[in-house]
């Protein structure tokens, strides 16, 4: 549909050496798109939508695809592209819509509802648009959505995970997707879909499930075996592994995903190695399952995680975590040891936990001295601690 156009456009291109087209060309081919999208035939549908994928995309810059985008949604092609999405569409028409309002939703984001102001310079006209993303919840997508879902072969399920992760990334769309019966159907790709689908079906989870307002993620056991194999396989300092080991966290909170981790060869010990080498969101978390995991039934996981070597990871934990992990770790830490839990260790037990712990990092040779230097920098953190907790004391009093 738009061969002549953009011909059109190269000529004026070639003619100014490599300068970009006028602005009302640009502007003439996005109008003419909508109206096809609008009043065209099938056929013609969806070859706009192919072309609002095209020239998104062929945008030289992100500031550029940013103008486009938000031109395109002035337009008005949201609609029609959105009604696409139905199952009195043919398939070929579903996943050209679909492509299309996934380039119209990247990276469509602001602070505000509204976006920043876009002058079109042919008109010297100023536009306020919201953001596309919003724009395509309020116009009806989730719904067809969550049916391209269910489909079981071909790309659309996974085309459709691709823009759950993307709506859900607006909060004011949270709310909608995590009613829409989505999240179970993101359990599933999580099961079985490619590797790119479960990554994005793990990050729109987490999305729905950092949503604050009701109703509150009732997520699937199910989910627990890929999560711990993702864990395994990624590094566990990444963003995706903070994403893992929340969603990890969020289960451990119920009986089912308590069973679910331990059932999982290496669970408690894709966890525990989290704690050692994650970032400080990341080891937080794991920290967190591990410890819901003892606290519900001590004699039922303290071996478990004791067999897995968590005490040298908890207990640098307690010197270099952030407050929530070090609070996570010496809990932890004194659920783990052999004495009753009403007891503390005493200066012997510590001693020898260190010592263990030094020896471990540094070999007998450099121990004992290591283990002095971490005693005295648990001993520092100890007393800031009890400090800073007297000084909230007097100042509340």
């Amino acid at each position: 549909m738009l061969k002549k156009q953009e011909e059109g456009e190269e000529e004026v291109e070639n003619s100014s050496k490599g300068t970009p087209p006028p602005p009302w060309s640009r502007k003439m081919i996005v109008e003419e798109v909508a109206r096809v999208l609008n009043y065209g035939d099938l056929k013609a549908k969806i070859e706009a939508a192919r072309d609002v994928r095209r020239l998104v995309r062929k945008s030289s810059s992100a500031n550029s695809k940013s103008a486009v985008r938000c031109r395109f949604a002035a337009a008005g092609v949201i609609e029609p592209l959105v009604s696409m999405l139905h199952s009195s569409f043919p398939v070929a028409a579903r996943e050209a819509a679909l492509l299309a309002l996934l380039n119209l939703a990247a990276r469509n984001q602001s602070k505000d509802v509204l976006i920043s102001v876009i002058t079109v310079v042919s008109h010297s006209a100023h536009y306020q648009i919201p953001r596309n993303k919003i724009r395509i919840v309020t116009a009806g997508a989730v719904p067809p959505l969550v049916e391209l879902l269910k489909y079981q072969t071909g790309n659309l399920r996974e085309l459709s995970a691709a823009a759950i992760l993307s709506l859900s990334s607006a909060p004011s769309n949270k709310p909608t997707i995590a009613t829409s019966g989505a999240p179970h159907l993101l359990v599933q790709v999580l099961c079985t879909g490619s590797v790119q689908g479960k990554v994005d079906a793990v990050t729109a989870l987490y999305n729905l499930s950092t949503s604050e307002d009701e109703p509150k993620l009732n997520l699937d056991a199910k989910a627990v075996p890929p999560l711990i194999n993702l864990l395994k396989e990624c590094k566990k300092y990444s963003k995706f592994a903070e994403k893992t080991t929340f969603l990890l966290e969020i289960f451990s909170g119920s009986e089912e995903g308590r069973t679910a981790i331990t059932n999982v060869d290496g669970g408690i010990l894709a966890l525990v190695e989290t704690v050692e080498d994650g970032s400080s969101i990341s080891m937080s978390h794991a920290v967190g399952a591990l410890l819901s995991l003892c606290k519900s039934s001590r004699d039922k996981y303290r071996d478990l995680i004791l067999n897995e070597g968590a005490i040298p990871g908890l207990l640098r934990l307690t010197a270099e975590g952030n407050p929530t992990a070090q609070d996570r770790a010496r809990t932890l830490l004194d659920l783990l040891r052999h004495t009753p839990q009403e007891k503390r260790l005493t200066s012997s037990e510590l001693e020898r936990i260190v010592y263990d712990f030094a020896a471990h990092i540094d070999g007998t040779d450099k121990a004992v001295e290591t283990a002095k230097k971490l005693l005295q920098d648990m001993a520092q953190k100890s007393m800031e601690i009890s400090l800073n907790r007297v000084k909230l004391r007097t100042s509340s009093s």
